[in-house]
């Protein structure tokens, strides 16, 4: 397990004190491809929904992109390869590419003489930049490389992509469990009494509320589990970010994610055959969040993504 994996699963054991923060930015929700009635369709529409799912991840804007992650402190900061740089880009990039400011929650970009960006595919010769607090923050682009203001609780930081990063050229797939009807499970659905938040722990070492409509309980081998799912906004389906005991030895170690459908008549399918892993474990630059407490199960889910590299 590298430093990374082992570092996440030891957060894990003691979430930090609650702080306020915007929803985590995960990768983008499964798509539903069909609805399996025998072995075989289960086999055919797992397959068909992680070739959607390495398609998004290999994309130009995929997670296999990132190359940096900057944050940024309060006033001037200057942006470059140089070696005198205060935000170090990735070589390749101009020696001085431009300045960074920050004042309070906002953030502007000047560009260095010279030095030709585009913002949202117009040209930008400088100004304020919108981050991800409220949804589309702002993409500001020079060649193959592209850049985004993103907010998580009091930290402001500046996420740099490449379409040419090596982790994407060198991407090898991912390995899977065999599809099988044992991990798609029905499981009841009990909702909260009253509205509630849960204390979702994050890579940063803060905790994120986010929206939680109740427990949902299921049975494995004859033994009942719980977890509890949360809602981001301006979705129509659940979110669960769950650990289990694969993570000790052949699937990521910080735990994987799972996307089911709102219940329907008191019940909801969870197929862990869809479980995947997180944008950390392919890059040390993502914000991922980490299963919040009561989600570590006390069982083996041998459904979904393994561990992908040396993670």
């Amino acid at each position: 397990m590298t430093p990374l994996a082992l570092a996440l699963s030891l957060a894990l054991q003691a979430a930090p004190a609650p702080q306020k923060a915007p929803p985590p930015k995960p990768a983008a929700p499964a798509k539903t491809v069909s609805t399996p009635t025998t072995p075989e369709d289960l086999t055919a529409s797992t397959r068909a929904w992680h070739e959607q799912r390495i398609q998004r991840l290999q994309s130009e804007e995929g997670w296999l992109t990132l190359v940096g992650l900057f944050w940024l402190k309060e006033g001037e900061q200057t942006a470059g390869s140089a070696p005198e740089s205060e935000l170090d880009f990735p070589a390749g990039t101009p020696a001085k590419l431009g300045t960074f400011t920050r004042k309070g929650n906002t953030v502007s970009f000047q560009p260095a003489s010279g030095v030709q960006f585009t913002r949202n595919n117009a040209p930008f010769t400088g100004g304020e930049l919108k981050t991800d607090e409220k949804g589309s923050p702002d993409v500001v682009k020079l060649g193959s490389l592209n850049f985004q203001v993103i907010l998580r609780g009091d930290k402001l930081g500046v996420r740099v992509k490449d379409s040419q990063a090596q982790a994407r050229k060198q991407f090898h797939g991912i390995e899977t469990y065999p599809a099988s009807p044992t991990w798609r499970v029905t499981a009841r659905f009990e909702p909260s009494a009253t509205p509630r938040t849960l204390q979702v722990p994050n890579v940063l070492g803060t905790t994120e509320e986010m929206k939680a409509p109740g427990t949902l309980v299921f049975t494995v081998d004859g033994k009942e589990y719980r977890l509890t799912p949360v809602e981001e906004e301006g979705s129509n389906q659940l979110f669960i970010i769950f650990a289990d005991e694969t993570n000790r030895d052949a699937t990521y170690g910080a735990g994987r994610f799972l996307y089911s459908d709102m219940p329907k008549d008191g019940q909801v399918v969870l197929d862990f055959n869809r479980s995947y892993n997180p944008p950390c474990a392919f890059t040390r630059f993502a914000t991922c969040p980490l299963p919040p407490r009561g989600n570590r199960l006390a069982l083996r889910v041998e459904a979904g993504e393994k561990r992908y590299g040396d993670h």
